[in-house]
């Protein structure tokens, strides 16, 4: 590529993402019909994107992050990357479905105490996951402990009141703080920049909280309305919601737990947590742009990248 097209394209990319940071009434149409159409009368009318679900056995929440159209005019690739909650209990016919995707990397974004009582991925031959784990705040030692001590009254007393909501903040959060989170994020991003890199799937454990943020953030760093990667984050909870509802009646049926609804803050995805994350960056990166290229490390060539590769 020529000095002056690399220019041309930096250019637009920022641009593209200068928008983005916009609110998403300013610059995307609301749904037809509501208030806030009437008070940009010169949006499209809009209709929800669909949510391309690849359904399996053993895992609720794999999806092709393709398919959505951003400011710029383009529409994300399909195909090229996909999110996804834990692989460990695919199914023989899930990983052949999983094979038909033609995925050359997966990457796993649980800590070591996940992986030992979840177990591995389980993958189409020839390919393994790279670990690449992001801190959850101990979130899943204390929901194991919670669980095990079969005590309501203790359970109550670190899940209750409020206590679940507000460490799942403190855990969107550290998305943004945490210096190693932030590396392991901003390696995912360059390898699905890279121009050589083929299809790529990431995951936690529940492949809402971590790969939900991750999600997020490279759906507006391509320049998709904010709403619209809003409604991606927030498709968990009803990808996860009959899986999530039959693990609380297990743990009500066993005895472990009196209230399993406890759980539920947990288990959800909630537009509070993810303005605990957004806010935070705010108020150490000044703007999503500040986050991408301070806070994640990303230069221009990278995002450029990642738009060239991804929006076609």
């Amino acid at each position: 590529m020529s000095r002056a097209r690399i220019r041309l394209a930096t250019a637009a990319a920022a641009a593209a993402l200068a928008i983005g940071t916009l609110p998403a009434a300013s610059a995307y149409a609301a749904p037809a019909g509501s208030t806030a159409s009437a008070r940009h009368p010169y949006h499209r009318p809009y209709a929800p994107e669909t949510i391309r679900q690849i359904p399996l056995q053993g895992a609720v929440n794999l999806r092709d992050l393709g398919g959505y159209r951003t400011y710029t005019g383009g529409r994300v690739r399909q195909g090229l990357v996909y999110r996804s909650d834990a692989l460990s209990k695919l199914t023989p016919a899930d990983i052949t479905a999983v094979s038909g995707l033609g995925l050359t990397k997966v990457v796993d974004f649980r800590i070591p105490m996940e992986l030992q009582y979840d177990g591995a991925d389980r993958l189409p031959s020839g390919l393994s996951a790279t670990s690449r784990p992001i801190s959850d705040l101990g979130l899943y030692g204390t929901l194991v402990g919670a669980i095990a001590s079969g005590d309501p009254v203790k359970q109550e007393q670190m899940l209750g009141g409020g206590r679940a909501e507000a460490y799942m903040r403190d855990i969107y959060r550290t998305f943004v703080t945490g210096a190693e989170n932030r590396a392991q994020l901003a390696a995912t991003l360059r390898e699905i920049a890279d121009g050589n890199q083929g299809p790529l799937l990431y995951h936690c454990t529940s492949g809402k909280d971590r790969t939900g943020w991750l999600s997020y953030v490279l759906l507006r760093s391509l320049a998709v309305p904010q709403e619209t990667a809003e409604r991606d984050y927030l498709a968990s909870n009803t990808f996860r919601a009959a899986y999530d509802a039959q693990v609380r009646a297990g743990l009500k049926q066993s005895g472990r737990m009196q209230d399993p609804d406890l759980l539920i803050p947990l288990q959800e995805v909630r537009q509070d947590y993810l303005d605990a994350a957004t806010a935070q960056l705010k108020a150490d990166y000044g703007s999503f742009y500040g986050y991408l290229t301070d806070g994640l490390g990303l230069d221009l060539r990278t995002l450029v990248r990642l738009q060239n590769k991804l929006v076609r």
